[in-house]
């Protein structure tokens, strides 16, 4: 099952090997089920192929997405497809979400046709929203499809025995059941938790079950930056913000040329917000303007947290993205503040698809709308502040942190380089504001940015980072070591 085009058909001709279904690069070209009896190790099997899950094509496609639903619930399992070269759909996750309460259901990611594409699929396709694991395949390319039918064999295993002890009722616990396509084997996940608990042996001297006794000392006041394009609305939700009326607010846009700040204080916190210079493109920055960008990318490097502020009348635009990277570069809390939101022009699902593509960099920073003018519901944002900045100064237990990187090398092992081993021999946390990790590695330069998104993607789900960047630099631990000496 699975929306159209997804390679559902394919799947199914290769399962069975004869070619029954019509494939096409057109979508919805399986307007019928078909069904086949299979064999897997002297067990029969009856694979469907159902049509598209997809309701807005035509009358057509709805009688194809009820069919192909009906299908689905009356199945002992269902293999949901989904594109591995797309980012996941909001559509998807909800159908799965329904199915697998249903249905026992394995979550199979198709198109993944190398290990570069397997990689972006675990951090750059929001596919962790399904709340399950998945199995990569490519039906094209023959990948994965030994693997996929030893997980269906072992699966209906599984289910089969569930249900003997429930004839009545299927476990909902067991709707997750891809739990360990990371590894091969059961042997091999052994072997692996072994491996790792060798290296960190071999580093005698390091005690990882310590927290890090490097003590901390929280700033006494929380630094906001206020950045957006021109005349999106900064000053005055700077005023609604401090209630007061400093930073002028005009018409006519860029109005505010100094960065000018407020200090407030909310639940025993000192608040310092700053209004920066609304930054305009390039070609028309001239005189006091470019000024007053060098002075705001410069004020940057102070800040806690930066306000992205958007307007929220108007559709999203490039200079808005060019905007938002000066937060990134600067590795600071992000909030994004969609202003002007009582004269949207939009549903807020529509704006947040948008915004959620065009800032797929920026997933970590949480969204509010808000009018700073009207001044509804601008106090929703300070307890949203405190929430960031306390995600800004986190710090893992080491224990635990390495803990957490353990058990994601076991389920997503390192990929070697140029037939080499890769190892993390363990993690540390040196910094906070933001979180900053460093990697023991024999070969630092091979961890590749895929497997550091996967990693901090692992970290998110541990512990709340909601607003803040997570950074990871890899290390030769001889290069730790003498550090560490020097230290002394």
């Amino acid at each position: 099952m699975g929306a159209p085009n997804v390679g559902k058909s394919s799947l199914f001709n290769r399962i069975a090997r004869l070619n029954i279904a019509i494939t096409s690069h057109i979508s919805s070209t399986t307007r019928d089920i078909n069904a086949r009896v299979i064999k897997l190790n002297n067990t029969e099997l009856v694979l469907q192929d159902t049509g598209g899950l997809d309701d807005k094509v035509s009358i057509i496609g709805e009688d194809i997405t009820a069919n192909s639903l009906e299908a689905g619930l009356k199945s002992d399992l269902i293999l949901y497809i989904i594109d591995g070269q797309k980012i996941a759909l909001d559509e998807d996750i909800k159908t799965f979400r329904k199915l697998s309460q249903k249905v026992p259901s394995l979550l199979v990611v198709n198109k993944v046709d190398s290990d570069k594409i397997a990689l972006e699929a675990l951090n750059e396709t929001g596919f962790s929203a399904f709340g399950v694991d998945f199995i990569n395949i490519s039906v094209a390319h023959n990948r994965g499809i030994s693997k996929l039918l030893d997980l269906i064999e072992s699966s209906l295993a599984k289910f089969e025995k569930a249900n003997k002890k429930k004839p009545n009722s299927i476990d909902s616990t067991k709707t997750n059941t891809t739990s360990n396509i990371a590894s091969d084997t059961k042997l091999q996940t052994t072997l692996d938790e072994l491996d790792f608990l060798d290296y960190l042996k071999e580093d005698e001297d390091l005690d990882v079950s310590q927290e890090d006794t490097k003590e901390f000392i929280e700033p006494s006041e929380i630094k906001i930056a206020i950045i957006g394009k021109v005349n999106v609305g900064k000053s005055s939700l700077l005023n609604a913000l401090t209630l007061k009326n400093r930073s002028l607010v005009s018409p006519m846009a860029g109005t505010t040329i100094d960065p000018v700040d407020e200090v407030i204080s909310y639940e025993d916190k000192s608040i310092r917000f700053i209004d920066t210079a609304g930054i305009r493109r390039k070609g028309k920055i001239e005189g006091i303007e470019k000024y007053a960008l060098m002075r705001t990318k410069e004020m940057l490097k102070d800040a806690h947290i930066a306000l992205l502020v958007l307007d929220g009348s108007e559709p999203l635009s490039e200079q808005d993205e060019k905007i938002s990277s000066l937060a990134s570069e600067a590795a600071l809390g992000v909030i994004v503040v969609i202003n002007k939101w009582d004269k949207r022009q939009t549903s807020y699902e529509d704006f947040m698809k948008e915004y959620r593509y065009k800032f797929r960099f920026l997933e970590y920073a949480p969204a509010i709308t808000l009018s700073a003018l009207t001044h509804k519901r601008v106090e929703n944002l300070k307890p949203m502040i405190l929430e960031v900045f306390k995600n800004f100064c986190f710090r893992f237990k080491t224990s635990a942190l390495n803990e957490i990187v353990r058990k994601a090398l076991i389920k997503h092992p390192l990929p070697s380089d140029h037939g080499r081993m890769v190892k993390i021999y363990y993690a540390t946390q040196y910094g906070v504001m933001p979180p900053q990790i460093s990697l023991s590695m024999n070969i630092p330069e091979a961890l590749h940015f895929s497997y550091k998104r996967y990693l901090v993607n692992t970290l998110r789900r541990e512990a709340s980072f909601e607003g803040v960047p997570i950074l990871i630099e890899s290390r030769s631990r001889n290069k730790l070591a003498n550090e560490d000496d020097s230290k002394e």
